[in-house]
């Protein structure tokens, strides 16, 4: 297989006046992970549907596994793999008969007994969908998604909406698939996620790539600035925090400064200096190395949520 497992150059989609796409351009590498991290109505969305062969693009190139999605030839559909952003089957339908199912409809697949056992839904083979937790149905989406041994899959958020521990148990399962060389694209708007689990990511914001790289060049990208937070006995006006050597930004977030430092050294001790001038106090500090959060802040003026 040729290292460019998927190809995407100017991608464009419009919804009436919706301009959902504006020239969408990435490449997945044979084996990685790829993260499309960015907010909800990003594009996101819409591109890894174009990219499924669920969508159709309104004009730009788009190749998966050397053939074009648009065309939804039985091939394509043979050798890829997808879990929705949401997935819905019969209440009725049984976990086993859903994974025997979905293996007839393909020439090559794995068998569901073996599939149920990776996935810890051995206990739940004659339980109904109705009757999964949240977590165990986004586990048996997986497993279907696996059952043709796709060279390629297609995961759009697939930790929304999930508890934390439920979350943790999905990241296990990615992180397992990434060990084995599975190439994987997956859309998030999780910071955490997209650090954790690919090996390159792109941002997306109001249709469009704005940054691209593994998370460390994406964070080296904020100058290597390091980020404090700190809490004061008494309120202090942000114009004297941001006159401290090295902070080139100062924030307000829920009775906290947070501020942006290239000489995180050089700061504290001017901070103290300062405190000591003022009769003021510091009550807590805490610091840390750039996020993918600040790169975003960084590049979109907003934090990923907003």
């Amino acid at each position: 297989m040729p290292d460019g497992v998927i190809e995407v150059r100017d991608l464009q989609k419009n919804y009436d006046d919706v301009q959902a796409l504006r020239g969408v351009s990435f490449s997945v590498n044979a084996g990685e992970v790829f993260g499309l991290l960015g907010p909800n109505g990003a594009g996101k969305t819409t591109t890894i549907e174009i990219l499924e062969g669920l969508r159709k693009r309104d004009s730009g190139h788009a190749s998966v596994l050397g053939l074009d999605p648009q065309t939804g030839s039985d091939d394509f559909r043979q050798r890829v793999g997808a879990v929705l952003q949401a997935t819905a089957l019969p209440d009725k339908l049984r976990v086993g008969e859903a994974l025997s199912l979905f293996a007839s409809f393909y020439a090559r697949h794995r068998e569901p007994a073996e599939l149920l056992e990776r996935f810890q839904l051995e206990e739940k083979k004659n339980a109904f969908y109705s009757q999964l937790s949240g977590g165990q149905k986004q586990r048996l989406a997986l497993a279907l998604a696996l059952v043709n041994d796709p060279e390629l899959m297609f995961l759009d958020e697939p930790t929304a909406g999930l508890d934390p521990q439920a979350r943790r148990e999905i990241y296990s399962i990615i992180q397992e698939l990434r060990a084995e060389k599975k190439t994987i694209l997956l859309t998030t708007h999780y910071i955490e996620e997209a650090d954790r689990l690919c090996d390159r990511v792109a941002i997306v914001d109001h249709g469009r790539v704005i940054a691209t790289g593994t998370p460390e060049e994406l964070r080296k990208r904020s100058g290597d600035r390091t980020r404090i937070t700190l809490r004061l006995a008494r309120p202090d006006g942000m114009g004297e925090l941001r006159q401290l050597e090295g902070v080139s930004d100062v924030t307000e977030e829920d009775g906290s400064y947070v501020l942006q430092s290239s000489r995180p050294p050089r700061t504290i001790v001017a901070l103290v200096k300062q405190l000591e001038n003022s009769g003021n106090e510091l009550q807590s500090l805490e610091m840390a190395s750039p996020t993918l959060e600040d790169v975003f802040i960084e590049l979109t003026g907003r934090r990923l949520r907003d």
